[in-house]
């Protein structure tokens, strides 16, 4: 899933170039090309598939060029996540119906990927046999309110444990009585199921989005798929998969995974995993600070930033934006998006 546009982590991630088409980590690749490095070894290339905006098309194709117009997925507007699921699993269903589907994110951070890849494996092994939706649950280490949980019951299947509840990022203090209880993960958003399995699961719980997929069932892999989805996205509501089928699914389990994961869609996500100087400082571009710590500074080379006696900042510069505002803010940086558009304008959005 690539359509997003990243906007907790504006200034950087802009419509025009959102963040999983940067080097965020300086690894000499972007988000979407580790990403797709990441399934190296797990399926082949012909079988990736990317869902994007079609304002992207040029930007993947660019930085994923052995990829088939087919692999390349073009949505004409944003509806969440559900119709994109919808709209990858029902045309890989056209061409092979036994297909197991992992749905991953394109902007996702994942420190050990010998561990993530033994974690999709025993998911597949799992959904090859059997019919269910395996979610990949993360130990948290903190309580984060910018997450989504899963609570989680016994095994069930080998590893597995079937799914209770799910909660969408709660407060602080709810999210420190689900670290404490001990039965909680974080949702990490990327799912594993057979193509016959998640389509049932639509057929049962978004009745009027299968029945609109399931009507270009002729039309895939043809000339006649991209005038198909313009209309057919022009009427789907918007609705996360997660709302829409996971927390309604009867058949929903959950992998206990360890992975060095972070979704990196905040600015205080990038500051957690990234290395710090002595005063526990992130830097990138050219800077001078003094008696200033636990900030984050994130400026273009040709711009020199000198700080005296600041504490907890993030100064984010990307072309025509510069942000500058507490680290423990970082949940305002919608709201600081949604102003700059109605106050100033497309051009810094």
């Amino acid at each position: 899933m690539a359509g997003g546009i990243g906007s907790r982590f504006w200034p950087f991630s802009r419509n025009n170039h959102p963040k999983q088409f940067h080097d965020i980590l300086g690894t000499g690749q972007t988000m979407i090309q580790q990403t797709v490095a990441r399934f190296e070894g797990i399926c082949p290339m012909e079988n990736i598939y990317i869902v994007t905006n079609k304002i992207y098309k040029d930007k993947v194709k660019a930085q994923l060029p052995l990829l088939s117009d087919d692999q390349i997925l073009l949505e004409p507007v944003a509806r969440n996540t559900a119709p994109c699921v919808a709209y990858a699993s029902y045309k890989i269903y056209q061409k092979n119906p036994e297909a197991n589907i992992v749905v991953a994110p394109s902007d996702h951070v994942i420190m050990k990927e010998e561990e993530f890849r033994r974690c999709i494996e025993m998911s597949l092994s799992e959904t090859e046999r059997n019919p269910l939706i395996v979610t990949l649950g993360i130990k948290p280490h903190r309580p984060d309110t910018g997450y989504g949980y899963i609570q989680f019951l016994g095994k069930s299947y080998g590893e597995l444990h079937k799914v209770k509840t799910f909660t969408e990022k709660p407060n602080l203090e709810l999210a420190l009585q689900f670290i404490e209880s001990g039965d909680f993960v974080w949702n990490a958003g990327i799912f594993v199921f057979n193509a016959r399995t998640i389509i049932d699961s639509f057929e049962a719980h978004l009745v009027e989005m299968a029945d609109l997929f399931n009507q270009g069932n002729e039309v895939y892999y043809t000339p006649e798929e991209a005038k198909f989805i313009d209309s057919t996205y022009s009427l789907c509501k918007g609705i996360s998969i997660d709302y829409g089928i996971m927390e309604k699914a009867k058949n929903v389990h959950v992998l206990l995974c360890d992975f060095g994961w972070s979704d990196l869609g905040t600015w205080k996500s990038l500051y957690d995993i990234s290395d710090k100087d002595e005063n526990g400082n992130v830097l990138k571009g050219n800077h001078l600070l003094y008696e200033s710590r636990n900030c984050i500074v994130r400026t273009p080379n040709e711009r020199l930033v000198i700080m005296e006696g600041v504490e907890d900042l993030i100064v984010a510069e990307h072309e025509n934006v510069l942000m500058i505002c507490k680290k423990d803010s970082e949940q305002r940086v919608k709201e600081f998006l949604g102003d700059a558009k109605e106050f100033y304008g497309e051009d810094f959005v």
